[in-house]
């Protein structure tokens, strides 16, 4: 049977192809035809099988077919899933299948910050992938509404019960819509899975599907007990064995397929890596550049290498000990096809030994161990789980730190950039009050110059709050810098000259209504047009200030003038 046959639409079918996947495992036949039908499941099915397309090729399918929501988008199926890992291995799933559909999905889980989660989920999406705790938590902090509510997966049900979280499981379940799709996968049925499922599943198909017991009889397996630190130098050592043809190099994640891939290349050996953050063409080059022989190592997450099809591969390595033992049956399978050999290698360290230990359970075994190689194991102890916790947090807080700094450099940027562009808006207001206001206006009182400065009839413009703040600024200098009243009173006794204030009292002056900050005299013995400004100048201050015609009064004779002092308009 192939994908065509069960009647899957052409986007969905073109991002199968495109991720290699050419026909449909026993249970993704089985479960398919009745998803797409409306039907809830009840799958028994172990991590391996296949079961994730299982219901993520379907659910894309339903979702499209019943069109996107305008606006913000409300979260129409949800995947419950136990850890981290698989969390995530699903989301990507679902990035993948439904590249080509223009719907949204996004994943959540505990033991990183919530920020970038909370702000996926305010966007909007279709699909959310979770793991019990986190949800609950945002669910209570109002970021989560389930309300709108059409599919719901939980997967790995047992392992749920396994781990505690059955109770976080009932919360979640409480907080979904009664209709609604349900589709429930479990590797085994103890009572208080079944219990669920009978609350939660009507008129459900059963789909079970047995997982690989054993590995491929053809296929020589090997393990190699190494320190963490040792494990690049040892793929190095290995490599160096001509009958290495073609190597494909399992990691857990894609940050260390990137370091794998970067470290042999610089060793002489070419690499690629493929995940999930690679684009499709990154991807298909690669593959390609594998196949052709111009690259001899593909180092791969295992979300990237399902549906890699490669009938001439020589060794798998498992640079990373799979935690599900049946991922290590479905990553060495892909050697000793069509007949040939195989060989398959794994690294292992002693945090790992618990890992390898379910794995020999799955395969009875059948696994050497080789001792005699240049890189023996130092230490034989697993790492204390407080010690890794303690690594893990100082990790999160060398990653917290570092996230710091650069929002720090940017605001630092950012700060600099709007200082730059205040001073010179600082200026140019400067300049432009510069040409409008006379000097004669600077030094009087407080009051007088506020009176001087307004104009009859008129009304002050408004000043933005960059230069407003800058000249209260300037002028706070201005009147730290001057010297105090009584200083200003001892030198005015010394040199027998008025203060400032008695300037207009004794000329005889009066605010001018025509011109702001000037005087004229307040009666009419002299001409209309004689306007008189005055600067003082605390040091040494004039006992009257020079008389200045206009230009309309220069015309005619003018008195002699009061000071010999020069005048300034």
């Amino acid at each position: 049977m192939t994908f065509e046959e069960l009647h899957i639409i052409p986007p969905i079918l073109k991002a199968l192809r495109e991720a290699g996947y050419r026909r449909p495992t026993p249970i993704q036949e089985a479960a398919i035809p009745p998803v797409l039908k409306g039907r809830d499941l009840l799958g028994c099915a172990q991590t391996g099988t296949g079961k994730t397309a299982a219901f993520a090729v379907p659910i894309l399918q339903l979702l499209a077919g019943r069109g996107v929501p305008q606006g913000k988008k409300p979260i129409r199926a949800l995947v419950l899933t136990p850890t981290r890992e698989l969390a995530l291995q699903i989301y990507e799933n679902f990035e993948l299948y439904g590249r080509n559909l223009g719907l949204r999905s996004a994943v959540i889980f505990g033991g990183v910050g919530q920020a970038p989660q909370v702000a996926a989920l305010e966007n909007g999406v279709d699909i959310l992938v979770a793991t019990p705790g986190r949800l609950n938590d945002l669910i209570g902090q109002g970021h989560v509404s389930l309300d709108s509510l059409e599919i719901f997966v939980l997967d790995e049900a047992d392992r749920m019960l396994d781990m505690g979280f059955i109770h976080d499981v009932r919360r979640v379940i409480d907080k979904t819509p009664e209709k609604k799709q349900t589709l429930l996968f479990s590797a085994t049925m103890p009572p208080e899975i079944q219990e669920i499922a009978d609350r939660l599943l009507h008129d459900m198909a059963v789909v079970q599907v047995d997982p690989p017991a054993t590995t491929v009889e053809a296929i020589r397996q090997y393990v190699y007990f190494v320190d963490k630190g040792n494990k690049r130098h040892l793929l190095v050592y290995l490599l160096q064995n001509p009958e290495l043809v073609s190597v494909l190099v399992f990691t857990r994640t894609k940050h260390g397929a990137d370091r794998v891939a970067r470290d042999l290349t610089r060793a002489g050996f070419p690499a690629q890596s493929i995940h999930g953050d690679k684009s499709q063409g990154a991807r298909q080059a690669a593959l390609a550049a594998f196949k052709e022989g111009r690259c001899r190592v593909l180092v791969a997450t295992d979300i990237a290498a399902r549906g890699i099809d490669i009938e001439e591969l020589s060794h798998v390595v498992n640079f990373d000990i799979p935690e599900v033992p049946e991922t290590y049956v479905h990553r060495i399978g892909r050697t000793g096809r069509a007949g040939l050999d195989g060989t398959a290698i794994s690294f292992c360290t002693a945090d790992e030994r618990e890992d390898f230990e379910h794995i020999l359970r799955l395969t009875k075994g059948n696994i050497e161990t080789v001792k005699d190689h240049p890189f023996p194991q130092q230490q034989t102890e697993p790492t204390p789980k407080e010690e890794l916790a303690r690594q893990k947090e100082s990790r999160r807080l060398a990653a917290q730190e570092r996230r710091r700094q650069r929002n720090a450099r940017q605001e630092q940027a950012a700060q600099k950039g709007q200082s730059a562009q205040k001073g010179q808006t600082t200026q140019k207001g400067q300049a432009a009050q510069t040409e409008q206001t006379p000097q004669a206006g600077r030094g009087r009182g407080k009051k007088q110059a506020e009176a001087a400065a307004k104009p009859s009839g008129g009304s002050q413009p408004v000043q933005n709050g960059s230069a407003r703040e800058k000249q209260d600024q300037n002028k706070e200098q201005r009147q730290e810098n001057r010297p105090k009243q009584s200083q200003r009173q001892g030198k005015q006794e010394k040199t027998g000259g008025p203060a400032p204030r008695q300037y207009s009292e004794q000329m005889n002056l009066k605010p001018s209504h025509r011109h702001p900050k000037k005087y004229e005299y307040k009666d009419n013995t002299r001409l209309k047009d004689d306007i008189i400004t005055y600067t003082p100048d605390w040091g040494s201050p004039p006992s009257a200030p020079r008389f200045q015609p206009s230009s309309s009064a220069r015309k005619k004779p003018q008195d002699q003038p009061l000071s010999d002092k020069p005048f300034r308009r």
